[in-house]
């Protein structure tokens, strides 16, 4: 029986959405090393024993392939389409501290565990933002897999729907003077359009030199949820465990949305760009959902040209 989010809130654990999503990044593992997007040993530990379960079948030779090709039949493209932004998202993450970024912020850091397996991550401050329930059942699972929690990473407790990040950030020690690079991955659908606004003018008024990689579902696709017989079935999980969509974006919209909050817009790409760009751009794959989309955002500032450029280089 699948519990609803509040039933998992009461009992201590975090929701579905954040558990799928380690599910996912588990399921990379059962693919040979070359072929792999990136490794990630904490995500089976993360996860349900039935999840647990179906991961370790997916190892097996052959009838493994069963797990990843029932799960890409019930939702066309989210799994691959949330394994290529991982690998997305760690190239860009990468290349932020490897130019000197001293502050990560991972907002709804759920399972995430890019703190822990990114050897550079060790050498930042790290802020994992989620809410209470989620961020308790991650030090716990944390607490067991390394024994003592890196002192580098810190844990936010906020719900963006009803708290100002700026003053849960600050109290937590991040540093507004100094650039950082902000990560929010898998959470805007999730929120209210004053959340999401109010977190983007956080941003905006951070250091130069500052970044956002967020995600984001096409608002046309939330409109059109449950009524899309090829996405009714996602429809009716999301409202069984109490975790529906409710904010979406307009990509001929957004760099003026963006503009009008102090930032400004890189580059924003659907889920068949970015896994064309690191799965087989010739694969079943593709023709999976295309709603949900990747955003690269820059806090505004003077003589910013250069980095701009490279970052758009990530997604030709």
């Amino acid at each position: 029986m699948i519990q609803s989010t509040n039933q998992r809130r009461q009992s201590g654990q975090a929701s579905w959405t954040a558990e799928f999503a380690a599910w996912f990044r588990a399921l990379e593992k059962s693919y040979p090393k070359e072929r792999r997007l990136f490794e990630d040993p904490f995500a089976v530990r993360f996860i349900c024993t039935p999840l647990q379960a179906a991961t370790q079948f997916a190892r097996l030779p052959f009838i493994g392939r069963i797990v990843p090709m029932l799960l890409d039949r019930f939702g066309p493209g989210a799994r691959t389409s949330g394994v290529a932004r991982t690998r997305l998202i760690d190239d860009h993450l990468t290349h932020a501290l490897e130019q000197g970024i001293s502050q990560v912020v991972i907002l709804g850091s759920g399972f995430d565990s890019r703190a822990y397996r990114i050897p550079r991550m060790r050498n930042v401050r790290v802020f994992e933002v989620d809410q209470p329930h989620t961020l308790s059942a991650k030090r716990k699972k944390l607490a067991g897999l390394l024994g003592e929690l890196p002192t580098s990473v810190t844990f936010v407790e906020t719900d963006l729907n009803v708290q100002q990040l700026e003053r849960t950030l600050s109290a937590a020690g991040f540093d507004p003077s100094q650039p950082a690079f902000f990560i929010w991955e898998g959470v805007t659908q999730y929120l209210t359009e004053q959340a999401v606004d109010s977190t983007l003018r956080f941003i905006s008024t951070t250091a130069p030199g500052s970044f956002l990689l967020f995600t984001y579902v096409h608002q046309h696709a939330i409109k059109q949820l449950a009524a899309d017989k090829k996405t009714r079935r996602i429809h009716r999980l999301l409202e069984r465990i109490r975790e529906p969509w409710t904010f979406g974006m307009l990509p001929e919209q957004l760099p003026a949305y963006l503009e009008a909050r102090g930032l400004v817009l890189v580059e924003d790409v659907n889920a068949v760009t970015y896994r064309r760009r690191y799965l087989n751009p010739e694969g079943p794959h593709l023709a999976g959902y295309p709603f949900y989309r990747a955003a690269l955002v820059q806090v505004k500032q003077r003589e910013a040209e250069p980095q701009i450029r490279f970052f758009r280089t990530y997604f030709s």
